[in-house]
């Protein structure tokens, strides 16, 4: 307990998902949790466990055809706990039991979460938690409508629970095994409710927690939304329309070829929305063309909002590495949008985002592509699913070998965790006072 006390907010956080992971892990590897009744291997139960947990999405077992019921709500609480934030849950469940937040929980609830603050907490956790299971539960209903005539009402409403909270969560993990190992949506590619509804819940749950609340205490009023929220949502639906388009066109003539209107636009959208953060598909992904597979790893490096459950760069982070850039190339002194500047902190981070993102990205690659006789555009997809928490893949999952697994885990873990965050925990405390050094110029470009 003392040591516990003497850890940085950084290092609880990070502290707690490993712990979650490996509870999750244990359970996972217990014979009830599979349909066969065997024992799961620790290291493809870790990497479900973590996978669920930071609502990622890879597997290397299908999940209806390997895990039993119970396998499912563990993956199903991972997911829940992961989408949300362990913190979320745990102050949630205190506030309902009339207990206080203090200080030290406040903090770690900002730090978890991306708040830009810990004014109202509890009444934002609050209100977030309702929003939550309201949404999930209207995405359920949803959903149920169309499973319940087709797999009858106790299964019906399962599905419809399942993939309700896996789509908000952003995870990706689906039950649609029974159609084919590893089908995911693309039984539903032209279902209008399904992919309709699953593609709500996905862009909401890439939206976070600053947003939700502004729109819940703002409702429509756009002017008064923070700059934050005004970004993501301009940049999440900019992605979302320009995602579907270049996809219409590139696979009109390829994998589109045989599908009528609905089904073209329903895939497009779906293709454009799934990548950025969530990891369902309705289409056989290895049939895309060179340039839709290329396209849909952009989409998975840019993700979704900061503070949300979706992974990737994050769309704030493209806003102002673009706008920071423009501005440059014009030679102004400072860079802005909607009429607000960009600190110099907040660029220097995007900065650092960008730069370690991509040098993770290529070591994860290069140890994947020493390790596997897959293509170099099978494994690039695969390294940058697992470190945007994306979770769809070309087909090579369930095939790689121990290393490369270690290898997604902590890929995925990163990319959840976030690696300022990680960085922030390994190095703990930092003691020493920031020294001013002459500045002097070097040439760039």
């Amino acid at each position: 307990m003392v040591l516990f006390k003497t850890l940085t907010y950084s290092q609880k956080i990070v502290l707690g998902f490993i712990l979650l992971g490996l509870i999750g892990t244990i359970l996972l590897a217990l014979p009830i949790s599979s349909k066969t009744g065997n024992w799961t291997p620790l290291l493809d139960s870790l990497f479900t466990s973590i996978s669920a947990l930071c609502v990622t999405g890879l597997t290397v077992y299908d999940t209806f055809t390997h895990w039993s019921f119970l396998g499912q709500l563990v993956i199903l609480c991972l997911i829940q706990v992961g989408g949300i934030g362990f913190m979320t849950v745990i102050i949630s469940i205190s506030t309902g039991l009339g207990h206080k937040i203090g200080l030290h929980e406040r903090q770690l609830l900002v730090e978890s979460s991306g708040l830009l603050h810990s004014a109202n907490l509890s009444f934002l956790v609050k209100r977030i938690t309702i929003f939550v299971i309201m949404i999930e539960a209207i995405g359920a209903a949803l959903l149920s409508i169309r499973f319940i005539p087709e797999f009858g009402i106790k299964t019906g409403i399962y599905y419809g629970v399942f993939h309700s909270i896996s789509a908000f969560c952003n995870a990706g993990f689906d039950l649609m095994g029974r159609f084919g190992k590893y089908s995911s949506l693309t039984p539903y590619s032209t279902d209008s409710l399904v992919i309709l509804t699953v593609s709500i819940l996905i862009f909401l749950g890439g939206l976070g927690f600053i947003v939700w609340d502004d729109i819940l205490r703002y409702k429509l009023n756009f002017k008064k939304y923070s700059l934050h929220t005004k970004i993501v949502l301009i940049t999440s639906i900019a992605f979302t329309l320009v995602g579907s388009i270049l996809f219409l066109l590139i696979e009109n003539n390829h994998i589109f070829k045989e599908v009528g209107v609905k089904g073209k636009i329903l895939s497009s959208l779906f293709l454009s929305i799934s990548p950025r953060t969530a990891g369902f598909n309705a289409v056989d992904l290895p049939m895309l063309t060179n340039a839709s597979i290329f396209l849909t790893i952009l989409l998975m490096i840019v993700g979704g909002s900061s503070g949300s459950t979706a992974g990737g760069l994050k769309v704030t982070t493209v806003a102002v590495l673009f706008f920071s850039a423009f501005d440059n190339s014009r030679r102004r002194p400072t860079s802005s949008i909607l009429k607000r500047r960009f600190s110099d902190n907040t660029i220097k981070q995007a900065s650092a985002m960008f730069t370690f993102y991509l040098i993770i990205g290529s070591v994860g690659a290069l140890i994947l592509s020493s390790l596997n006789s897959s293509t170099l555009e099978e494994i690039i997809f695969e390294v940058f699913s697992a470190l945007g928490t994306v979770g769809i893949t070309l087909g090579i999952t369930p095939n790689l070998g121990a290393l490369s697994k270690i290898t997604l885990v902590v890929l995925m873990f990163v990319g959840r965790v976030g690696w300022m965050l990680l960085i922030f925990a390994i190095v703990g405390r930092n003691q020493q006072a920031p020294i001013s050094r002459v500045s002097e110029e070097i040439i760039v470009g």
